[in-house]
């Protein structure tokens, strides 16, 4: 299969948006709720807001990626 420069580029380019616009809304999130994800997770080990945090990064990337795919 061969790719033209400008495909790979595109295709970072799109990679690099959407992280930056999961980071960011990943981010908004964690301020949304109260206390710090974080370090509630990682201080304290609790496993009930480790897998909140999951499934709303999970969503959110699944947002991000239909946006971008179209």
């Amino acid at each position: 299969m061969v790719t033209s420069l400008a495909t790979f580029l595109n295709t970072l380019l799109y990679a690099g948006v959407g992280i930056f616009v999961f980071l960011v809304g990943f981010f908004i999130l964690d301020k949304l709720t109260p206390g710090k994800l974080w370090a509630e997770i990682h201080d304290q080990r609790n496993i009930g807001v480790a897998i909140v945090a999951g499934a709303m990064a999970l969503g959110l990337a699944i947002i991000v990626s239909a946006a971008i795919h179209g």
